[in-house]
């Protein structure tokens, strides 16, 4: 039934992108939904373990949080950019990354890059490389703020990476 789901939803998406009804295309239409069905059963043969897509109450507050970041740096960005050019004072930094979940310090590192001024330029172990327009906002990256709310919302997800989380809940 997860095959004959996946078909019909990739024929339609194929037909709707193509837009054409001609016998060869068509044909190439049905190799290339039966090629992507295989890969499919394949993956799914190899991934016996099913994934929660995790979108629960923690991702949603998580979000709200980060659009609200967001904002606030760009009208920061967009003041220094405007202002005098001597406020810029662009800086490389190594943060720490050692109180998030492992499997959430990608998050981290994209969460600081969605926000404007700062990049995020490598990510190794438990340290992010960034880049920023201001060296206040690695000042500031330092501090912890994002970490503590990274690690606050999904400190559960991890037991070993619980117990750094532990000790600053209190901080929020």
């Amino acid at each position: 039934m997860h095959t004959i789901k996946w078909a019909i939803l990739l024929s339609v998406f194929w037909l709707l992108l193509s837009g054409y009804i001609q016998p060869l295309l068509l044909s190439f239409g049905v190799v290339s939904v039966a090629i992507v069905l295989i890969v499919l059963r394949r993956m799914d043969a190899l991934d016996s373990e099913p994934k929660k897509l995790g979108w629960g109450f923690r991702s949603v507050r998580y979000l709200v949080w980060l659009i609200g970041q967001i904002f606030l740096s760009s009208v920061h960005v967009t003041k220094l950019i405007w202002s005098n050019p001597k406020n810029l004072s662009p800086a490389l930094a190594k943060i720490s990354a050692k109180n998030i979940p492992e499997t959430k310090r990608v998050l981290y590192a994209n969460s600081i890059t969605l926000t404007p001024g700062t990049l995020s330029v490598d990510l190794e172990n438990e340290e992010i490389t960034v880049h920023a327009l201001q060296s206040a906002s690695i000042d500031e990256l330092k501090e912890g703020g994002m970490e503590r709310k990274i690690a606050g919302i999904w400190k559960s997800d991890s037991p070993n990476d619980a117990s750094n989380v532990n000790n600053k809940e209190g901080d929020q």
